[in-house]
């Protein structure tokens, strides 16, 4: 678990808790925040636990989009899209490695998803509707005006305060109660020390990935262990330590989304639109070195396998004139971040690298068509003023997880689901297949959001044998 870490355990019930909940949910995250919406709207009791001393987790270090299709954002906006649509693009990125029932099921429910949070609890969602993602056929990436995953989690905690839904931060769970095959609560330590146990008739797990788990991931994703960790460092497996003391079925554990365009030594997020607008990616030698247009996830590692494991980020005033609606890349350009010049031999110096062959580089990109790589370049090339920024590749959050059924059941490793036990969130397996593919910037949050809701909806079931999970 690494220094300072409790390793979470599994254990009988003691005789009483503390306190007694019907929902219990751990984590405040877009995951644990929309579920307990949904099972508040559904008349349940509730109560939130978040470790943080206030929620924030993963989704505030994101962008805080969610990709939903068929919502009527898009159709204000004449974006024609589907959830068959979304979902085979989905497949397509990820290989077909992915479960279709499970794909199928958050496709159809992100659009529910983005309107319910729209009409019912007053987020202003719009659609990023000037530029492109990778492996999107439709501009289907719904976020808040800041374009901000901290505007995203201050939202959904304003609507869970609105709600009278209990959350209580500076709890970390540690022990989970777990006999017969079903859940009966948890332990939580204080910040001071003490620990509370809590019942509960229902749990939800929405509490993190394992990214943070430095020994968890060189087990599981060795070629990215050498990367920034630019995740929440509360991100320490919990969920997957448990499943394995537990008996219940993980998924495609070394996938990952990692992000190859991370300001370095900042250590800011800078929008992977400063290339898919027509930027370009090169090394210290001021050469490009692979297919920019694979996605930001798959930067990564071709990004750590540069000398220094570093690359510069080249994009002109047009590009950046688009990134700005992202908060991030204002923040880098208010620190000197991103270098701006009038000619590419400026820039160069300004980024330490070798005119000649920048100059090269960019002279040599298509006006239209296709290069040496394979990517596809559209009519606009690169003009003056010129922006550089010095990047590395960094891995932000783990996408494998516990496996879980239709109504995000936690399911066993003999094919069972448990009847009160959800994940959703970093704690589910998510959608982007057992590689690196990183569908999307909120592809974790997609998964959060459809499985945060249905969880949140679900009645408790007898523990009975599935064909089909779930």
């Amino acid at each position: 678990m690494g220094r300072g870490m409790t390793a979470p355990t599994v254990k009988p019930p003691p005789d009483s808790f503390d306190l007694e909940v019907e929902l219990l949910i751990i984590g405040a995250g877009a995951c644990g925040l929309i579920a307990a919406l949904s099972a508040k709207e559904a008349g349940q009791e509730v109560l939130v636990i978040e470790a943080d001393a206030v929620p924030s987790g993963s989704t505030a270090l994101s962008a805080g989009l969610i990709p939903a299709a068929g919502t009527k954002l898009q159709q204000a906006a004449g974006i024609d899209d589907n959830p068959a649509q979304f979902a085979a693009d989905i497949q397509a990125k990820a290989h077909g490695e992915n479960d279709q029932e499970l794909v199928d099921l958050m496709a159809q429910n992100a659009a529910e998803v983005i309107d319910w949070l729209t009409d019912t609890h007053g987020l202003p969602f719009s659609v990023v509707d000037d530029f492109d993602y990778p492996g999107h056929s439709s501009r289907r990436m719904h976020g808040l005006p800041t374009r901000a995953g901290a505007e995203l989690i201050d939202a959904l905690r304003s609507a869970a305060e609105r709600a009278s839904i209990d959350i209580i931060c500076g709890r970390r769970a540690e022990t989970l109660y777990f006999t017969g095959g079903l859940v009966h609560g948890i332990a939580a330590r204080r910040p001071d020390g003490g620990v509370e146990t809590i019942g509960c008739k229902r749990l939800i797990l929405a509490c993190n990935g394992f990214g943070g788990n430095r020994a968890l991931v060189a087990q599981h994703m060795p070629e990215i262990e050498s990367g920034l960790w630019f995740g929440h460092d509360g991100n320490r497996g919990e969920a997957v330590l448990w499943a394995d003391q537990i008996g219940a079925a993980t998924q495609h554990l070394g996938a990952y989304q990692g992000h190859g365009n991370v300001a370095h030594p900042h250590g800011i997020l800078i929008t992977w639109a400063t290339i898919t607008e027509g930027g370009v990616q090169v090394n210290r030698a001021g050469k490009r070195f692979w297919n920019e247009a694979q996605g930001y996830s798959e930067a990564a590692r071709a990004v750590l396998s540069q000398p220094g494991g570093e690359a510069f980020a080249i994009f002109d005033a047009r590009i950046a004139e688009i990134a700005r609606q992202f908060e991030d890349f204002k923040r880098a350009e208010a620190q000197g971040v991103i270098k701006t010049a009038n000619s590419l031999d400026e820039l160069a110096v300004a980024l330490g690298l070798p005119a000649d062959a920048l100059g090269g580089t960019i002279d040599s990109l298509p006006a239209a068509g296709t290069d040496s790589f394979g990517r596809v370049f559209g009519k606009t090339r690169l003009a003056p003023p010129y922006c550089g920024v010095r990047v590395t590749g960094a891995l932000f959050h783990t996408q494998g997880g516990l496996r879980v059924g239709n109504s995000a059941r936690v399911i066993t490793r003999d094919g069972l689901p448990i009847p009160n036990l959800f994940a959703g969130g970093g704690a589910a397996c998510g959608v982007s297949g057992r590689g690196d593919s990183g569908y999307l910037s909120g592809n974790g949050l997609l998964a959060a959001a459809a499985l945060g809701r249905i969880a949140g909806n679900a009645p408790t079931e007898q523990r009975t044998p599935h064909s089909n999970p779930d």
